[in-house]
């Protein structure tokens, strides 16, 4: 596997190529795909911290694996690049956090893809369910599972035309406003990769904010979309998770590691309706709930669990996520 320049950029759905993190991608047999990956040392988003990171963010390796879908939908199946493509569910656990520590030289990620199913209908294969493992150095990094389907541009068209329709919506979609939450809250310096207001606790202990969308972020937005992205779902749900485990004393600083997500998607989130992004009360020992709800929908929902650097320990094995659930 190669490390010397990156795989094209629309392959991986990305329009500034300092956005793409795979470098190759070989197939190894009908359902196995081997990926090759370069982590950034310091990235915008994923490198921003209060304190000088001592490990990748997983989201960061999660992105490349996100990527990889892409790659092995255009590349291996013949998939248009003009389709449209949907997350469903996202699953992922950090094994050896410590696989995750910063080096002085970007880290270098071969990720092994093997394709588990398959979803169908009339007109044959609609979608996958992928399974990621990512070793860096001899270490594996992370494990992950993606489903996703696509679409022509035509009948996504219709499909969100339909919707906003129905929801009373006008085009083109223009992003609320909204202030966000200090940096430091959420283990960040730069405000502008907060995505979430500040937050309010009820006396149950459910935390409550509302997701910010900044169409212009070069990252989470790296090119126009009509809709709330599934990886800026997972960070605003990553954010108030981590205010309520600190609130709640379950890790004792903002830059603990997510070491494990699992996420359902189930319709699209609409950035010109309010957003709710909340949190169950945090129980010790168990991940943290989060849902995401826009006015007459639940949107998505995930759980997640921390480990602080000094803390973090070889996680549980990755469970299968259930089956996808998408309307």
């Amino acid at each position: 596997m190669q490390f010397a320049r990156t795989l094209p950029k629309e392959l991986a759905h990305r329009a500034a190529i300092a956005e793409v993190f795979l470098t190759d991608a070989e197939r190894l047999s009908e359902d196995e795909v081997r990926l090759a990956a370069q982590l950034p040392r310091r990235h915008p988003f994923y490198g921003d911290a209060v304190a000088p990171r001592s490990h990748h963010d997983p989201l960061l390796l999660l992105e490349a694996c996100r990527q990889g879908i892409f790659v092995v939908a255009h590349r291996y199946l013949d998939v248009p690049l003009d389709h449209k493509f949907l997350l469903r569910t996202v699953a992922y656990e950090v094994p050896d956090p410590d696989a995750l520590a910063c080096g002085d030289t970007p880290a270098e990620a071969v990720v092994g893809v093997r394709v588990e199913h398959r979803f169908r209908n009339r007109t044959g294969v609609t979608g996958l369910r992928l399974r990621f493992s990512a070793v860096v150095g001899a270490r594996e990094a992370l494990l992950a599972r993606i489903d996703y389907s696509w679409m022509p541009p035509q009948e996504w068209s219709r499909l969100r035309a339909g919707q906003r329709r129905d929801l009373g919506l006008c085009d083109p979609p223009v992003a609320l406003p909204g202030r966000t939450v200090e940096p430091g809250r959420v283990g960040r310096r730069d405000r502008a990769n907060v995505v979430i207001t500040p937050p309010h606790t009820s006396p149950d202990g459910v935390r409550t904010a509302r997701l910010v969308a900044e169409t212009t972020h070069p990252t989470l937005y790296d090119h126009w979309v009509d809709h709330v992205p599934g990886m800026l779902e997972l960070e605003a749900f990553r954010q108030l998770a981590l205010i309520a485990a600190v609130d709640e004393g379950a890790v004792r600083a903002p830059t603990a590691l997510p070491v494990r997500l699992r996420a359902r998607f189930r319709c699209f989130a609409e950035m010109d309706l309010p957003l709710q992004c909340r949190t169950a009360p945090v129980v010790p020992g168990a991940d943290i709930e989060c849902t995401l709800h826009q006015p007459g929908a639940l949107v998505a929902e995930a759980r997640v669990a921390f480990a602080d650097r000094s803390t973090a320990g070889r996680a549980d094995a990755l469970a299968a996520p259930a089956s996808p659930a998408y309307r």
